[in-house]
C-alpha cells in the first residue's frame, strides 16, 4: 500500500474532530473546529488528487469555501 493512501485515515479523523469542535458551545472550540476543517479539506484534496477523485477534490474546495464563510460569520 502506498503511504499516501494512509492519508485518508488522518483526514477522516481530523474531519470528525472538527465536526465535534464546531458543535461546541464554546466560541474558541468552534473557531478551532473551522481551522481543523480547513486542515481536513487540505488532507482530502491531497489524497483526492493522488487517487484521481475529482469529485472529492471539488467537494473539498466547496466545503473549504463554506468553512471560511462560516469562520467569517462567526467573528461578526
Amino acid at each position: 500500500m502506498d503511504l499516501i493512501n494512509l492519508l485518508q485515515w488522518p483526514a477522516m479523523a481530523v474531519t470528525v474532530v472538527a465536526a465535534w469542535y464546531v458543535a461546541s458551545d464554546h466560541k474558541s472550540k468552534r473557531n478551532w473546529g473551522f481551522w481543523l476543517f480547513l486542515i481536513s479539506n487540505a488532507l482530502w484534496v491531497t489524497w483526492g488528487l493522488y487517487s484521481s477523485a475529482p469529485a472529492l477534490v471539488a467537494l473539498q474546495i466547496c466545503l473549504a469555501a463554506l468553512n471560511i464563510r462560516g469562520a467569517i460569520k462567526a467573528r461578526s
